[in-house]
């Protein structure tokens, strides 16, 4: 039985989100074992150099491949995943569904009120303002964007950023919440629809290849990607214990640098 099998039967929680795929990451520990714990990790399928279907139909990608290495390494433990809407991933662990949410989910004060993060992040990124490269307004800060339209997806530690100014600014920046991939987020800016988005530096030139976007200003913060866990669950946070010894390995050795530059690009593990 799972740690979210047992999670759900102690505190009868009804499951929500929108499953998808299930996919095994078999571990080193080969056979199934009654000391084995199963873990379902929650993640997407459809951010690419991330976590993806590449074109076999096989989930792929950074977050995918970190984990599947995480398993070769943890014999106590066999990983799954489980592939939802980016929206349902953190839903699906607040329910039980799920043991772990693997999907760049940035650490923030907002999801630490529900969630508890492993304390070794996996990698780094700056969040920026992001326009049409044609754009030449002078746009450096958060607050060159009032009055203007900001796409931004919903739950993401971005929309966090403008949802906490607007708090303190009478609601200045219109933010316009999309659930579309990254062509249309590209699309949107580009045509003039929305004025701007915000995003990871390093994923830019993953969403637009073509660089019809440019990032503009000065980062708005760092983020730290982690791993999110149910919060108060012995479980977890035994599990978020051993990610954490086995992150620290895979920096060590050079595996995690050469995984992100596998994936992304640069090595964005330090």
């Amino acid at each position: 039985m799972s740690i979210a099998s047992i999670f759900i039967l102690t505190l009868l929680v009804t499951a929500c989100g929108n499953g998808g795929e299930k996919e095994a990451s078999t571990g080193a520990n080969g056979a199934s074992s009654k000391d084995v714990k199963k873990v379902i990790v929650g993640t997407g399928s459809d951010f690419e150099q991330v976590a993806f279907l590449d074109k076999d139909g096989k989930l792929t990608g950074y977050d995918v491949e970190v984990i599947r290495e995480i398993d070769r390494r943890l014999e106590e433990y066999e990983f799954e995943f489980q592939t939802f809407d980016f929206s349902n991933i953190l839903l699906s662990l607040e329910a039980g569904k799920i043991d772990l949410a693997a999907h760049l989910f940035e650490k923030n004060p907002e999801r630490e009120q529900k969630f508890y993060f492993n304390q070794e992040p996996y990698a780094y990124w700056r969040n920026k303002i992001i326009v049409a490269s044609s754009n030449n307004d002078p746009i450096k800060s958060l607050d060159d964007l009032k009055g203007k339209k900001v796409l931004i997806g919903p739950t993401s530690a971005q929309a966090q950023i403008l949802e906490n100014y607007n708090k303190d600014h009478n609601d200045a920046i219109k933010i316009v919440y999309q659930q579309d991939d990254a062509n249309d987020e590209v699309q949107q800016v580009s045509s003039g629809r929305v004025d701007a988005t915000l995003g990871a530096d390093f994923l830019l030139p993953i969403k637009d290849p073509q660089g019809k976007l440019k990032t503009v200003g000065d980062a708005l913060n760092e983020g730290h990607i982690q791993y999110v866990f149910r919060k108060d669950d012995p479980e977890s946070k035994k599990l978020a214990d051993a990610v954490d010894q086995t992150i620290k390995e895979l920096k060590a050795d050079g595996t995690l640098k050469k995984l992100s530059e596998e994936w992304l690009g640069l090595d964005f593990s330090k």
